[in-house]
């Protein structure tokens, strides 16, 4: 069973991660930054004050609500919960293991550009989401596919059924990406630190999954509003330490990077030319699935938030991949570079890394800097990454099905999640990683059709929000692709105006 469908898998990942869904999934990011003349460089403060700077001052951005919607630090958090996961570190050391070093650079390159395709799916999420008679918004790449490329000339039956697709394969991704890759990382690392049986840790993360996500959306993102900041911070310390420790050799770690990037010999062997198409195909995976920049994942949460602005949810898009990869990545990649397991020289693994599975670089990289408190602390660090995911997930599944299949599929659907997070705890790790490869390619064909056919209002937005914001333009704001929904939040904005004057 698990040979067949090993074999299913591997025919399909090779279509959804060939090189046309790579040059797409560039192409998209490259498109998008031109069309908002590359807002990630030329506006770097305005967003970067708008995101991270806000939280310090902004009681709107912070604050919690009292309705059915989360703020918009929250919406940031349970993004970034998703996101930072074992992708940021067993991904990471995948990556080089499998590329080189030069899988770094690609990396970079891919989350340069997709920061700016994140923020168009965060723009089209909130111009096209709903609010039901709960009071709670939903949006995602299923809406602005349907809503957005459905309304186009003769598109409307294509804007439907790739708004199904997404969703079916988003649910897939669900208990893939979301679940049994970053389940089985936590419990093989645990058992490696502490010594405790898989099926013992499987048993409490049912418990301790089951337990918050019963309780929607409101409660993950009370959870993950406190546990982001702390283990990313926790593990930019750790990093950090490594690296000061290791300055003499940072020179030497980013010439190999540059240079393995574009070496024509693989660092694990291949003909000329394979060097630069492996690293490349490797950074670019496991930047997407650190990231999720092109998934359309993320929007499913920043949807939720109580943002009046698209542009503005756009900016913690931004901000999200930039955390995720610009930021944590690299502290992975350059962790992992200073501790020599990789030959920085040909790129290739080292006499010291030959007998280390690439899955623990980490965690013999903080074991010869702290000894055996070093490999604890990667457990710990990937179980509360790893954790983390799993939660932001859940919500993504959970919109998903309800997409699909309605209100009342919610309740089932997180049973089948928490069932889904004992059996990842039990399988083999190379499987679990290879199925969730393959559902995130499933996911990203879609949500790129529609972000790169619904550019121009992408571009358009934008505009209207330098204008307007940057130029003092007084023009009205494009805030929703629905009238009614644009008046209400014209009026709130109002509202909210008054208020501030009035303090």
């Amino acid at each position: 069973m698990i040979e067949t469908i090993t074999n299913i898998n591997d025919a399909i990942n090779s279509v959804v991660w060939g090189w046309p869904a790579l040059i797409l999934l560039g192409c998209v990011g490259i498109i998008m930054t031109l069309l908002t003349r590359f807002f990630q460089v030329s506006h770097f403060h305005h967003w970067m004050k708008n995101t991270i700077g806000a939280i310090f001052k902004d009681k709107h951005v912070v604050g919690h609500t009292q309705d059915r919607t989360i703020s918009q630090f929250q919406s940031l958090c349970t993004a970034l919960a998703a996101t930072v996961g074992t992708g940021n570190i067993v991904g990471v050391a995948g990556a080089i293991a499998a590329g080189g070093p030069g899988a770094v650079f690609w990396m970079w390159l891919i989350a340069f550009f997709g920061m700016m395709t994140n923020y168009s799916e965060n723009v089209l999420g909130i111009l096209y989401r709903r609010k039901d008679e709960k009071g709670e918004w939903h949006g995602g790449a299923m809406y602005y596919l349907k809503e957005g490329l459905g309304s186009k000339k003769g598109c409307k039956t294509l804007g439907a059924v790739l708004a199904v697709l997404f969703s079916f394969f988003c649910l897939l991704a669900s208990f893939g990406i979301g679940n049994m890759s970053q389940v089985n990382s936590m419990v093989g690392n645990v058992q490696s630190a502490f010594g405790v049986p898989t099926f013992v840790t499987g048993i409490v993360l049912v418990v301790a999954v089951g337990a918050v996500i019963i309780g929607g959306l409101k409660r993950v993102a009370s959870i993950t509003e406190k546990l982001v900041p702390f283990m990313v911070i926790l593990y930019f310390i750790g990093t950090i330490i490594i690296i000061v420790m290791h300055a003499g050799t940072i020179p030497a770690i980013f010439a190999s990077i540059f240079k393995c990037a574009f070496s024509l010999k693989a660092a694990v062997g291949g003909g000329i030319g394979a060097g630069i198409a492996q690293a490349m195909k490797w950074g670019f995976k496991r930047g997407v699935f650190s990231n999720e920049a092109g998934l359309g994942s993320s929007v499913m949460v920043h949807s939720s938030s109580n943002v009046k602005e698209p542009i503005r949810q756009g900016m913690w898009g931004i901000f999200e991949v930039f955390a995720d990869t610009i930021i944590v990545c690299t502290l992975t990649a350059l962790t992992i570079l200073s501790s020599g397991v990789i030959d920085l020289g040909t790129g290739e693994v080292s006499a010291i890394g030959e007998g280390i599975e690439s899955g623990t670089y980490m965690s013999y990289a903080f074991s010869q800097t702290f000894g055996a408190m070093g490999s604890a602390f990667i457990a710990i660090a990937i179980l509360l990454f790893a954790y983390s995911t799993v939660l932001g997930w859940s919500h993504y599944g959970a919109t998903a099905c309800r997409y699909l299949l309605g209100d009342k599929s919610i309740l089932p659907y997180r049973i089948i999640f928490v069932v889904i997070v004992f059996l990842g705890s039990l399988m083999k790790a190379q499987l679990a990683w290879d199925i969730s490869d393959t559902f995130n390619g499933l996911m990203m064909l879609p949500n790129l059709i529609g972000v790169l056919a619904l550019s121009p209002l992408v571009m358009k937005c934008t505009k209207n929000y330098v204008d307007r914001k940057l130029h003092g333009k007084k023009i009205e704001p494009m805030l929703s692709m629905f009238p009614d929904v644009q008046a209400i939040q014209e009026k709130a904005m109002m509202n909210a105006k008054t208020e501030e004057e009035a303090e």
